[in-house]
């Protein structure tokens, strides 16, 4: 398999799966602002959505979207246990989670990557909205389970960690919200957390 990467985009999270998973795969960095991989080709021949990630199953045979990509993956060594099984309760729940960081979580960090400056109001309902799923990621932990689901890791926590993870790069502090950064620390030490964090240069690996 092939991965399509941008360091610390959301397809670190479907590293994080492969290493996981100990599934055989080679990566390709993408620059999406200039659409090519790093050996010059082009990037939209081969997503023409033109964002990360992209997985090359086989030749010609590419997947977009992290929901999609993180459960085929799972669903390739289902003993590993990183998904429920098909048509439970639990698999929704999963889907709900991957979902709900897709379409919700992942878009209120746009502001801080559109590449332009923010003005002082936009920046406040950037924060204000932001917060608000954070809201949702601390109730969802509430209770005071290990992951996301209950205390199985699963690819809803891969997700999750990485979006999650993104506050430390635009100086959000998860002060206010105890449970999700005691959650983030903890799925931060997991080993192939680690090792997919110092592959893609975000983590030294005396550190690890």
């Amino acid at each position: 398999m092939l991965l399509y990467f941008k360091p610390g985009a959301c397809s670190l999270s479907a590293r994080i799966v492969l290493t996981e998973l100990g599934l055989p795969f080679e990566s390709v960095r993408v620059d999406t602002a200039a659409g090519t991989t790093i050996d010059g080709a082009d990037y939209r021949a081969i997503n023409p959505k033109g964002y990360v990630p992209a997985l090359e199953i086989e030749p010609g045979i590419v997947l977009t979207e992290n929901p999609a990509i993180l459960q085929y993956l799972a669903d390739l060594r289902p003993q590993a246990g990183l998904a429920p099984a098909t048509g439970t309760l639990d698999r929704v729940r999963l889907q709900e989670w991957l979902n709900f960081t897709s379409s919700e979580l992942h878009k209120a960090f746009g502001p801080w990557f559109s590449g332009r400056s923010f003005e002082e109001s936009e920046q406040s309902r950037a924060e204000i909205n932001l917060a608000r799923r954070i809201d949702d990621v601390e109730r969802g932990l509430s209770d005071g389970r290990g992951f996301i689901l209950g205390e199985t890791f699963t690819v809803a926590d891969a997700y999750l960690f990485v979006v999650l993870n993104w506050t430390g790069f635009i100086g959000f502090d998860l002060a206010r919200w105890p449970t999700v950064a005691a959650y983030v620390a903890r799925v931060a030490m997991r080993p192939a957390v680690r090792a997919a964090l110092i592959a893609e240069g975000l983590l030294q690996e005396e550190a690890a």
